[in-house]
C-alpha cells in the first residue's frame, strides 16, 4: 500500500490550491495538530500555514515509511501554493553536493539513470527504498538539493578534538544534558561515558552545519532530518537562534501515533500510525 501511495504521489500533476494531491496516509483525520493552539488542522490547512514560513523543518522516524510518503507529499502540495526555493537534506554530505548538482544538470527533461544511489555516492546508512522517491523527484525540480550533513572527515575531526561551540542557548546546560541522555540510550546504555562527550560534540556540530546550511540556503526552505534534529529545544532552531535570531523557523514533527511531542519541541505534529515495536538493541546485546 504505502508503494502505491508514494507512485501515486509521484504520477499526479499539480493541482490548483484549491486541490491538493491526496494525502498520503489513508488515516489522517484528527492527527495534524497546531501545537501552538491545540487545534487540529486538515492537510490543506498545515499546507497554508506552513507555505507563508521561509524556513520550515521537518523532523522524521529515519525507518518509518508513512513519514517518507508524507514528506514527498509536503514538497509537492508547497509548491502549489508558492515556488520553493530550495532543499536541504540530512542524508547528504558536502563531499556528494558536486554529484548532485552534475546530475541535476544532465538530466534536463531524461528519465532518471539507473545507477543513481551509485552516481550520489549514496551511503548506505540511508535505506534508499525509503528516500529514493524523494531524492528522484528533487532531481528533476528547478530549486537546488542542498547538502545539510558533515563530511565523515569533519566526523573524525570533530569526534577527536570538539570545537568550542559559540551561543548561549545549544550550549545550555539542560540542552546538553538531554542530548547526552539522548545519545546514551539510542547507543543502548553500552557506550562508555568517556565517549560521550564526543559523540554530543558530533551531534551539535551536524545540528550547527544543518543551521548554517539553512540560514544560507534560497528561501522558502525546507530542510528534513531526523526528530532530534528538527526539535525546537534541542536541535537545528537553537543553533539557527544562536546564529540569528531574527530568522523565523518552524518545525513539523512526524510521529508515530503514542508518541508524546510537546509544544515546547515543536510547532506542528502530525501524527501517523504505530509500527510494529522494534528492537534496535537486539544485535548489539
Amino acid at each position: 500500500m504505502r508503494a502505491l501511495l508514494l507512485l501515486a504521489i509521484l504520477l499526479a500533476g499539480c493541482r490548483s490550491s484549491l486541490e491538493l494531491l491526496p494525502p498520503p496516509v489513508e488515516d489522517y483525520s484528527g492527527n495534524i495538530i497546531d501545537l501552538r493552539s491545540g487545534q487540529v488542522l486538515a492537510p490543506d490547512e498545515l499546507v497554508a500555514r506552513l507555505a507563508v514560513i521561509p524556513r520550515v523543518i521537518v523532523g522524521e522516524q529515519h525507518d518509518n515509511a508513512d513519514h517518507h510518503a508524507v514528506q514527498l507529499w509536503l514538497l509537492r502540495s508547497m509548491v502549489v501554493a508558492r515556488p520553493q526555493g530550495s532543499l536541504l537534506l540530512e542524508m547528504l554530505n558536502p563531499d556528494q553536493q558536486p554529484k548532485v548538482d552534475a546530475l541535476k544538470r544532465s538530466l534536463e527533461g531524461a528519465r532518471l539513470p539507473d545507477d543513481l544511489p551509485g552516481l550520489l555516492a549514496w551511503q548506505p546508512g540511508w535505506q534508499w527504498s525509503l528516500y529514493g522517491p524523494l531524492v528522484g523527484y528533487a532531481l528533476r525540480q528547478p530549486y537546488p538539493l542542498l547538502a545539510a550533513n558533515l563530511d565523515r572527515q569533519e566526523v573524525r575531526e570533530v569526534y577527536g578534538r570538539a570545537p568550542l561551540l559559540s551561543g548561549e542557548r545549544a550550549g545550555a546546560p539542560a540542552v546538553t544534558e538531554a542530548l547526552s541522555t539522548q545519545i546514551r540510550e539510542s547507543h543502548c546504555g553500552l557506550l562508555p561515558d568517556s565517549q560521550v562527550p564526543a559523540m554530543l560534540a558530533v551531534q551539535q556540530q551536524r545540528d550547527r552545519r544543518m543551521a548554517e546550511r539553512l540560514l544560507a540556503a534560497p528561501t522558502p526552505a525546507l530542510l528534513f532530518a531526523g526528530t532530534f534534529h528538527g526539535r525546537k529545544d534541542l536541535g537545528v532552531p537553537l543553533h539557527v537562534a544562536d546564529l540569528d535570531q531574527k530568522q523565523e523557523v518552524v518545525v513539523l514533527i512526524l510521529a508515530e501515533r503514542g508518541t508524546p511531542v510537546a509544544a515546547s519541541s515543536a510547532d506542528f505534529v502530525w501524527y501517523t500510525p504505530a509500527q510494529p515495536a522494534k528492537d534496535y538493541c537486539a544485535a548489539l546485546r
